[in-house]
């Protein structure tokens, strides 16, 4: 916030200026107090509380603030080295450096203005159809990938990848997207994804991999299908959105959601495609349509 000066009154002699980031009638109140406060908002809220006055920008730095917006496991999560920092340096550590976690086939990081788990399944945890047919995939490096392996389509007819993941693993009471992390693609073939809880109705919609531009039409028999490009991400891998959910539960009760992406048309051999994995993370981005 930009700091701005006002004339006032002077109840004393003569008359001054008195600068809003030096002084605010909130400093009234003690730093204790703002704290429990600001421990009941968010650390969006708590970031922005910090131009309030002085006395709040000493006060959000508080433990009691920053421990709230932390996952219970958080000391399991993080190195040695930041045993003894601030919560609140321990926060910003989880949202800017994602920890691998069950030996290194999953990755969980905490979404900055929120707080929400997010979490990426490597291609190694999840079902892959025909993965074990080096005739049909092979594990592979390669450069921004989070994890050791992906995986590397060689030539395959049936394409299937499915992915699941337990509700305690997320944030309660939260909508999340589901979101393929890929290389390259399968040029205008209509893939069929899945999103649901283990057991029930699952959600169904259809994307491509490869689209040429934004808003294209594709028609298979009678069908026609609206697909939006994929997005490029900041690590030089692409996602497409598989579906989303709405998270209710905890750590008490617990759900299984399962994911999955499916070309069964025995008609297209599909090659070159890398995955790394499936990604969850709150939903902040509109669906793209389906037509027909």
């Amino acid at each position: 916030m930009m700091s701005e000066t006002h004339s006032v009154e002077s109840s004393g002699e003569g008359g001054g200026e008195i600068n809003v980031s030096d002084w605010s009638p909130f400093d009234t109140l003690t730093e204790d107090c703002i704290s429990n406060i600001v421990s009941f908002t968010s650390p969006r809220d708590a970031c922005v509380f910090t131009s309030v006055s002085k006395t709040f920008k000493s006060a959000v730095k508080s433990d009691i603030i920053w421990e709230k917006f932390l996952p219970l496991e958080y000391p399991s999560m993080i190195p040695p080295s930041l045993a003894s920092s601030s919560k609140m340096e321990i926060y910003f550590y989880l949202c800017n450096d994602p920890v691998l976690i069950e030996d290194g086939k999953k990755c969980v990081w905490l979404e900055n203005t929120s707080g929400k788990r997010c979490i990426i399944l490597s291609a190694e945890s999840l079902y892959i159809k025909w993965i074990n047919d080096t005739h049909c995939w092979d594990w592979i490096t390669s450069p921004g990938s989070r994890f050791e392996r992906v995986a590397k389509v060689n030539d395959v007819c049936w394409f299937e990848i499915r992915g699941t993941i337990n509700t305690h693993e997320l944030s309660p009471r939260t909508h999340y997207s589901s979101y393929i992390v890929f290389k390259e693609g399968f040029t205008d073939l209509p893939i069929e994804a899945r999103v649901g809880v283990v057991g029930k109705q699952a959600s169904k919609r259809f994307f491509c991999f490869d689209v040429s531009t934004d808003g294209q039409f594709l028609k298979r028999g009678r069908r026609t299908w609206y697909f939006e490009k994929p997005k490029e991400r900041e690590d030089g891998w692409r996602e497409i959105e598989l579906g989303r959910f709405f998270n209710k539960r905890g750590l008490m009760n617990s759900d299984e959601f399962e994911m999955s992406a499916i070309a069964t048309e025995l008609r297209h051999w599909k090659s070159g495609f890398i995955l790394q994995g499936i990604e969850i993370r709150p939903a902040t981005i509109q669906r793209p349509r389906t037509v027909g």
